[in-house]
C-alpha cells in the first residue's frame, strides 16, 4: 500500500469517527487544500465534514471542488443543506455546480433556492415519501428502508396529493404488520405553508408538541418535511437574530459579516439614537435656569438616568426571553405593557424612597428631595412600559 493511499485511509477514519473535530481543524486551512483532502474521501464521509464546516467557508470549499468531486458531494448532501451552500456562491458558479448534478437533484435545488431566506420552504426537506392510507405497516416499513428516509413520521395523501394524516415512527413500528395506515393515522397532522415565516412554525412545533412538521402548498399537498433538529435550529436563529434587533442590529448580520455591510445597517440605528440623545438633552435645556439655581439636581440627573436605564433594560430583556421561548406572543402585548407598569410603579416607588432619603442627607432640601423622588417614579414607569413595548 502507498503512502498516500494509507494517508487516505487514515483521513477518512478519523473524519467518519470525528467529523465535528475534523470540521473545526479544517477551517483553518485553506478552501483549496480543504477541496482536495474532501475529494479524496468517500463521498458521505467527505459531505458529512462538509455540511458541519462555517456558511461561508463550506461554500468557499464548494467553488474549489472539481466538477466529479461537486458533483458527488452535493449529491450526498441533505437538499436544504446542499441548496444553502450553492445559495452563498455567485451566479456564474452556482450554475456550474447545478449542471454537473443529475438533472432531477438540479430541479430539486432550483426550487429550493427559489424560496425566500426566512420561510419553511428554504430549510424544509422535499424528499419525503408520502404514503397512501390502503398502504399496511410491513408495506410502509419496507418502503422506507428501501428509501433509506431518517424521519420521525411518516405523511399519508390522498389521490389528489393532500395531507391527509401522520403516524409516528414508534407507532408504525409496533402496529400490527397488516395494519393499514388510514386505521392508525392521525387526522389533523401538524403543517405549515411553504412562504410562512420561521417564527410561524416554530410557533406551530412549541404549541402542538411536534417532531417533524409538514410542509404544504396553498392547495394542501404535501410538498415535504421539516425535521425536528430544523425547528430546533431555525428557533434558536429566531432567538439570536432577536437578541441582536434588541440593540438595533440587522438580523443578517453575522460575526463575520462585510465590514461595509455592518456600517450600513447599523448607521441608520446610531443616528436615531443620537437624535433623541440630542432631543434628552434640549428636554434638560428647557430647565437649565432651574438646574444652574439648584446644581445639586446637575448631580443627580445621572442617577435618574441611570435607574431608569437600568429599568427598561430588565423589562427588555424579560420580554425578549419569551418571546424567544414562545411564552409570549404579540396578542399579549397589553398584558405585558401592564405587569411593567405595575411593576415600574412599585420598583419606582420603593427606589425613590431610599433615593430621596439620601438625597434629603446629603442636600438638606425637602424639595429637591421631593423632585429626585417624584422624577425617580416616572422615569422608571416610563423606561418599563418602553421597554416592554420595544418589541412591537
Amino acid at each position: 500500500m502507498s503512502a498516500d493511499r494509507a494517508m487516505t485511509l487514515l483521513a477518512d477514519a478519523s473524519l467518519r469517527q470525528y467529523p465535528a473535530e475534523g470540521a473545526v481543524h479544517l477551517e483553518r486551512m485553506r478552501p483549496r487544500e480543504v477541496s482536495a483532502v474532501l475529494e479524496r474521501l468517500e463521498p458521505l464521509v467527505a459531505a458529512d465534514v462538509l455540511r458541519r464546516l462555517r456558511g461561508d467557508r463550506a461554500a468557499q470549499v464548494a467553488a474549489e471542488l472539481t466538477e466529479p468531486a461537486a458533483s458527488r458531494l452535493l449529491g450526498a448532501l441533505e437538499p436544504m443543506t446542499a441548496a444553502a451552500i450553492l445559495a452563498r456562491l455567485d451566479d456564474a458558479q452556482r450554475e456550474s455546480r447545478l449542471e454537473t448534478l443529475e438533472p432531477a437533484l438540479s430541479r430539486e435545488l432550483h426550487e429550493l433556492m427559489a424560496y425566500p431566506v426566512g420561510v419553511a420552504g428554504s430549510i424544509m426537506n422535499p424528499r419525503v415519501p408520502g404514503f397512501r392510507g390502503e398502504v399496511t405497516a410491513r408495506e410502509a416499513l419496507s418502503q422506507l428502508r428501501a428509501f433509506r428516509a431518517h424521519v420521525s413520521d411518516i405523511f399519508i395523501v390522498d389521490s389528489d396529493g393532500k395531507l391527509a394524516g401522520s403516524v409516528s415512527l414508534q407507532e408504525l413500528a409496533l402496529a400490527e404488520t397488516g395494519t393499514r395506515l388510514e386505521d392508525i393515522m392521525s387526522l389533523a397532522p401538524a403543517r405549515v405553508q411553504a412562504l410562512a415565516p420561521h417564527d410561524e412554525l416554530t410557533a406551530i412545533a412549541e404549541d402542538r408538541r411536534v417532531s417533524s412538521l409538514a410542509v404544504v402548498d396553498v392547495s394542501d399537498r404535501l410538498l415535504g418535511v421539516i425535521s425536528y433538529a430544523e425547528l430546533l435550529a431555525a428557533t434558536q436563529r429566531d432567538a439570536s437574530a432577536d437578541l441582536q434587533t434588541m440593540v438595533g442590529v440587522s438580523r443578517e448580520e453575522r460575526a463575520l459579516s462585510d465590514a461595509w455591510f455592518a456600517v450600513r445597517k447599523r448607521l441608520p440605528w446610531l443616528q436615531i439614537n443620537l437624535a433623541t440623545a440630542f432631543l434628552a438633552a434640549s428636554v434638560v435645556g428647557v430647565f437649565e435656569g432651574t438646574i444652574a439655581r439648584f446644581t445639586a439636581l446637575a448631580v443627580l440627573l445621572p442617577v435618574v438616568a441611570g435607574q431608569s436605564g437600568n429599568t427598561g433594560a430588565q423589562a427588555l430583556a424579560v420580554t425578549m426571553r419569551g418571546l424567544a421561548l414562545r411564552e409570549i406572543r404579540v396578542r399579549h402585548w397589553f398584558r405585558v405593557a401592564r405587569k411593567e407598569l405595575v411593576a415600574g410603579a412599585v420598583n419606582g416607588v420603593a427606589v425613590a424612597l431610599v433615593t430621596a432619603a439620601g438625597v434629603l442627607v446629603w442636600s438638606r432640601s425637602v424639595g429637591i428631595a421631593a423632585v429626585i423622588g417624584v422624577s425617580m417614579v416616572c422615569s422608571m414607569i416610563v423606561a418599563g412600559v418602553a421597554g416592554a413595548c420595544r418589541w412591537r
